[in-house]
């Protein structure tokens, strides 16, 4: 089996009888929440965390990755550093923005830079498939 050690089993978060059953537990536990009025911040950061400790974002875009075609470019798409960086310094600048009183201006310039990623990844996924 590839991805298996020698003369053994897969890791366990290689294992999609594992991780399929997890990322149900997750979308419920997201329910819930939302449904119990759980703050949207406290569900993200549990995802976040509970996604990065036990593997499923890696999962997950391993198995986007499977579709043929456009899953490789998707994957790379998403894995790419500057896009993250390009978000993180969104968030930042947006929080710095909202506490000195410019949130009107906070919408326009989030929706520039949701439109400049777009447009990054758009123009990545067409350049790979001409």
């Amino acid at each position: 089996m590839p991805g298996a050690p020698p003369g053994g089993k897969p890791a366990w978060w290689r294992n999609w009888k594992i991780m399929l059953p997890l990322w149900g537990a997750i979308a419920g536990f997201v329910w819930l929440g939302l449904h119990f009025n759980v703050d949207r911040s406290v569900i993200a950061g549990s995802v976040v965390a509970f996604g990065l400790l036990s593997n499923a974002f890696a999962w997950l875009l391993g198995v986007i990755a499977l579709v043929p075609v456009i899953g490789p470019i998707i994957a790379k798409v998403l894995s790419i550093g500057f896009i993250w960086l390009l978000n993180a310094v969104g968030y930042l600048v947006s929080y710095i923005a909202i506490r000195r009183g410019y949130s009107k201006d906070v919408l326009t310039y989030r929706g520039l830079t949701i439109a400049v990623i777009l447009g990054i990844v758009i123009g990545f996924v067409l350049g790979k498939l001409l």
